[in-house]
């Protein structure tokens, strides 16, 4: 289980792609990791296969490497987060690691006053149940509360500040970039009950 706050960030050394999925290297500061450890690089939970000199070595499935843009991130910068246990601080929003789409940044906003960010992105497919103002959401890993949303236009927004716009890779993505979007589980479930109850 993750929350979505980022205090480390990383880079993907390289990618190499296989029938089954992909080995993904991940050069990473020191967090602690061994192996069989789980850790959300870019929001896509991932099991630690082996500690390297540089970081650690994970594998992706093809189911993961379908519904992610891992395998495009090559030398990118990525979020990291590890798993926090229900006895520590719950920053953030709940968060799975389960990446349920790619979806595109449309644009980006700057707020003079305050130097806060608005990013404008476009709903996914199947996804406008489960996003709603002040509702949460993660966008590559980073936990962020929905402003707004513009169901004509099919986007919605979020309010990133400055502190974790610079902690974190969101300050690397701009207009036509793709991000990893995972919606909150609690709007999965309303969702979900909602569904049955029809």
């Amino acid at each position: 289980m993750y929350t979505g706050v980022i205090r480390h960030t990383g880079r993907i050394e390289t990618v190499d792609e296989y029938h089954d999925g992909a080995v993904v290297r991940v050069g990473a500061p020191d967090l602690g990791l061994e192996p069989g450890d789980s850790v959300a690089v870019d929001g896509v939970c991932l099991t630690v296969e082996a500690i390297t000199d540089a970081g650690f070595r994970s594998f992706a499935s093809d189911e993961t490497v379908a519904c992610t843009a891992l395998v495009d991130r090559a030398g990118d910068p990525v979020n990291l987060e590890t798993p926090v246990s229900m006895a520590e601080a719950l920053d953030g929003h709940v968060a799975k690691g389960t990446v349920d789409a790619t979806t595109t940044v449309e644009r980006i906003e700057r707020e003079s006053e305050d130097g806060t960010w608005t990013y404008h992105v476009a709903i996914p497919d199947g996804h406008a149940v489960h996003v709603a103002p002040k509702g949460a959401v993660s966008l590559d890993g980073v936990s962020l509360t929905v402003d707004a949303v513009d169901d004509d236009a099919g986007t919605f927004a979020v309010a990133v500040v400055p502190e974790t716009r610079e902690r974190t890779t969101l300050s690397h993505r701009g207009a036509g970039d793709r991000v990893h979007f995972e919606a909150d589980v609690l709007a999965r479930y309303a969702a979900r009950a909602s569904e049955v109850r029809t």
